[in-house]
């Protein structure tokens, strides 16, 4: 029942639905099983039925616009929230008629200050947060920063001040009241004017390997870059046995490639972030670069990740070497193999790993198919609206 306390990307979604006006006010972060939760179950369901019967309401086309967009990129930069909606948001802008990509986080968090720390990205987890002030107090100061667009329309039938409120219970009775205006753990949250950094929490990196995100928040400012010879890897249990035998303790850059949507359906590599701390805690030099995700998983190690083009359809990736030196680095956004031009375009692509995922290649097939499908159906019925 409900959600980890990790601020992964099941709590991201959280907070990105109510910043987008999609959930109730206050109501992400309240516990199952208590009087509250109870209380907003209730109330959601009762405006689901006045929603249905046209009371005070819209459809999704007009909930979710550009402004809305927006809203949900910052409130992700300003919490330092899961990479996994640098996929999920330009898949949502899409399904409403809008395109956005990595640069318009890029471009947005050179503005967007970082106001909450919470565990990868600090010691504090999701109650912590909850206790410090929460959604009630980000979404203030946000709005008070001119960060936010409040003239948005909700699912709570005003615009998005009414999310700067926080519930409450007056007896039985469910009511809404002013947010907290002063954080009560600075630790965990801060004000736009006072904030853990000025800018976001994610990085766009480019360069002759492609294009790829970091989550800064959680990583020290002093390990945002780094240069060290590389060593390969197919999966990332490779990984890990490669570490149990003591094979990876020195300074280099892990690759775990064949890792994208189209090789294998990009599953979570959280497994490796446990093991590449420990190297890291020893002293050395490590970092991260694949074409999978980690979600919010992604933690202390500098962490190149979604990877694009993806080395299964020969993305410069695939030409990378054991021993090539890699510089990543989120201070000047770069993600580049240090090779000669004439030996790097010399290179042929690595065949892709023996196929031990055909399923998953499968199902994902099946899914984009179906996505096209729905997308088509999507652009018809706009076609039909004169949008």
């Amino acid at each position: 029942v409900g959600t980890c306390t990790f601020y992964g990307t099941a709590n991201s979604n959280q907070l990105l639905m109510e910043v987008m006006g999609l959930h109730l006010p206050g109501s992400s972060f309240v516990n199952p099983g208590t009087p509250m939760r109870a209380a907003l179950t209730d109330a959601a369901a009762a405006r689901v039925t006045e929603m249905a019967r046209g009371i005070e309401s819209a459809p999704m086309g007009e909930l979710v616009d550009e402004r809305t967009m927006v809203n949900a990129c910052v409130a992700l930069l300003a919490s330092g929230g899961s990479t996994n909606h640098t996929i999920h948001l330009p898949a949502i802008a899409r399904a409403a008629g809008l395109e956005i990509d990595w640069s318009d986080f890029e471009e947005l968090g050179t503005v967007v200050p970082l106001v909450a720390r919470i565990y990868p990205n600090g010691g504090a987890d999701v109650n912590d947060f909850q206790a410090a002030g929460g959604m009630a107090f980000v979404i203030r100061e946000l709005l008070e920063a001119g960060l936010l667009h409040q003239d948005v329309l909700t699912v709570w039938k005003g615009d998005l001040g009414a999310y700067a409120m926080q519930p409450a219970l007056d007896g039985d009775e469910l009511v809404w009241r002013s947010g907290e205006t002063i954080s009560r753990d600075e630790s965990i949250l801060r004000t736009a004017q006072a904030p853990f950094s000025l800018d976001g929490g994610i990085r766009l990196l480019t360069g002759n390997l492609g294009r790829c995100v970091m989550k800064t928040s959680a990583v020290a400012p002093e390990r945002w870059t780094i240069e060290a010879p590389a060593r390969i890897f197919p999966d990332q249990d490779d990984v890990l046995r490669a570490f149990e035998a003591g094979e990876i303790d020195r300074n280099m850059v892990i690759v775990v490639r064949f890792q994208g949507p189209r090789a294998n359906g990009m599953p979570e590599l959280h497994k490796l972030m446990p093991a590449l701390g420990v190297l890291q805690d020893r002293g050395l030099s490590i970092g991260l670069v694949t074409d999978g995700r980690m979600s919010g998983a992604s933690g202390k190690v500098p962490a190149a990740i979604h990877v694009w083009p993806e080395a299964h359809t020969g993305g410069p990736l695939a030409r990378l070497r054991d021993g090539d030196v890699v510089r990543l680095s989120a201070d000047n956004g770069t993600l580049s193999a240090l090779v000669s031009e004439t030996d790097w375009n010399g290179r042929e692509p690595a065949p892709p790993p023996r196929d031990e995922q055909g399923l998953g290649r499968e199902l994902f097939a099946m899914m984009r198919q179906h996505a096209d499908e729905a997308e088509k159906g999507g652009s018809a019925m706009l076609a039909l609206a004169g949008l």
